[in-house]
């Protein structure tokens, strides 16, 4: 399961000052810094089949490599994402819901495709600088997103910090959280990317 924080951030300059603060310098990773290009498609049939289940198929770049994603169940409480995930490591972005074939929803997908062709939805285009914390009792990666979503019908920003728990408990995840909003007042992203992207689609058809 992925477990992570979301927050949106105001200005470039509060995510440069993030990424340069030093609020957790004493359990930061050594040498766990980089910045990376994410490019991702979101795909589904022309029905939305995958969209109707709470299925989301993703297809990313990220810097060399690519991967596959499968989600479902996904919800949120405030800043707080929590929802089921597999990954697999692919070589292309073309659309093959048989990688999935090896797990029990890979199976749910491919009788909700069936024949139908996939389609790419929308697509986000960021760059993510992240780092890892290591607290002893958990582990967590801090990463800081600039791009945008892109659509048929539009654009809209991305700006945001997400931090994800690796392992440990979800209490000291958001004591992390809250130690970065209350110091940036940051606000609370109740939306994912994907479901952002969704929402414009939706207000144009």
């Amino acid at each position: 399961m992925e477990i992570e924080l979301k927050y949106s951030i105001p200005t470039p300059k509060v995510a440069d000052d993030i990424w340069k603060d030093k609020l957790f310098f004493n359990f930061e990773e050594m040498n766990s810094r980089e910045e990376i290009c994410f490019i991702a498609k979101y795909f589904d049939t022309s029905d939305c089949d995958l969209a109707k289940h709470d299925l989301v198929y993703r297809v990313r770049k990220e810097g060399s490599k690519w991967i596959a994603s499968l989600k479902w169940k996904g919800y949120n409480e405030g800043a707080l994402h929590k929802r089921e995930e597999i990954n697999v490591p692919v070589d292309d972005d073309i659309p093959d819901p048989k990688v999935f074939k090896e797990s029990e929803m890979g199976t749910v997908l491919m009788k909700l495709i069936g024949d139908k062709p996939l389609e790419s939805l929308l697509e986000t285009r960021f760059k993510r600088r992240r780092f890892r914390i290591d607290t002893q009792k958990g582990i967590f990666e801090l990463s800081i997103d600039q791009g945008e979503i892109v659509t048929p019908y539009g654009k809209e920003p991305i700006s945001e910090v997400e931090i994800e728990l690796f392992s440990g408990e979800t209490k000291e995840l958001e004591a992390l959280g809250k130690s970065l909003c209350e110091k940036y007042n940051l606000e609370k992203e109740e939306r994912s990317k994907y479901s952002r992207g969704i929402a414009i689609i939706k207000a144009n058809v």
